[in-house]
């Protein structure tokens, strides 16, 4: 049986000020250190210089919310791996259901997206999920795979190096979580994919998220197949995200 080191991400969406971000990482910092997880943040990209000041030589790593399928060129408004990489960038998000419902981004995108921040030595954090509809309609497990096979399809047997992170559209930011148990069976789905396009899935990480709160993350990360959170709303407060790392252990 492989042990696999949890790992909590903060997704600070679009929040942040200086004064807040200030605060949020110092009460992240005072927590350390984090025995049974690994601990990262995901900030604006205005926010990236400050945030890898402040995180410089912490133990706590920080990443982005999205990275450009382009290496570069006359694409405004996009941000390329590269220069993720300058910040010290860890991590990268992609495909988040935010980026697809509202960008209308599509699962070759998400990959391409993928690929580019694999290119550079950043960790994709790949995004899947079902919208409540498509819950109700019994097509959760069809829709996930879809997701997940376009990426596996365009990195090969690079796969076993980026993180995925289950986040049931219908549970972000609403309040409502899956049960243990359903998150449990969507992961092993995932997991069992995985398997089938690399000898490494047993060690990859695969993250929950869908509303994580301190009361309900450590009966969350104790199911087989989930190996930590991608946090929405309970990252922007220091006892909260430091709480939920906690659970991990």
């Amino acid at each position: 049986m492989t042990t696999r080191r949890k790992l909590v991400v903060g997704n600070w969406k679009m929040h942040g000020s200086h004064a807040a971000n200030a605060e949020l990482l110092q009460g992240i910092l005072a927590a350390r250190p984090f025995a049974a997880a690994d601990v990262a943040v995901c900030a604006p990209f205005p926010y990236l210089s400050e945030v890898a000041v402040t995180l410089a030589n912490s133990g706590v790593a920080w990443g982005a919310q999205d990275v450009s399928a382009h290496a570069q060129g006359a694409y405004t408004g996009e941000v390329s791996a590269a220069m993720l990489q300058e910040f010290g960038c860890r991590y990268a998000i992609v495909g988040h259901s935010e980026r697809r419902a509202y960008h209308g981004e599509t699962d070759q995108q998400v990959a391409d997206k993928a690929q580019a921040a694999l290119s550079k030595g950043l960790t994709p954090i790949v995004c899947v999920g079902e919208t409540l509809e498509q819950r109700e309609a019994g097509e959760t497990e069809a829709v996930v795979k879809r997701q997940l096979s376009a990426v596996i399809h365009t990195l090969g047997q690079c796969i076993g190096e980026i993180v995925v992170a289950y986040e049931p559209v219908w549970a972000i930011g609403t309040g409502r979580t899956a049960t243990p148990e359903q998150a449990q069976a969507v992961h092993a789905v995932l997991r069992a994919q995985l398997a089938a396009a690399t000898s490494r899935a047993a060690e990859m990480k695969l993250l929950y998220g869908g509303s994580v709160k301190p009361d309900n993350a450590t009966i969350l990360f104790s199911q087989a197949d989930i190996d930590g959170g991608l946090i929405g709303g309970a990252a922007l407060k220091a006892a909260d995200f430091v709480a939920i790392a906690r659970a991990a252990g």
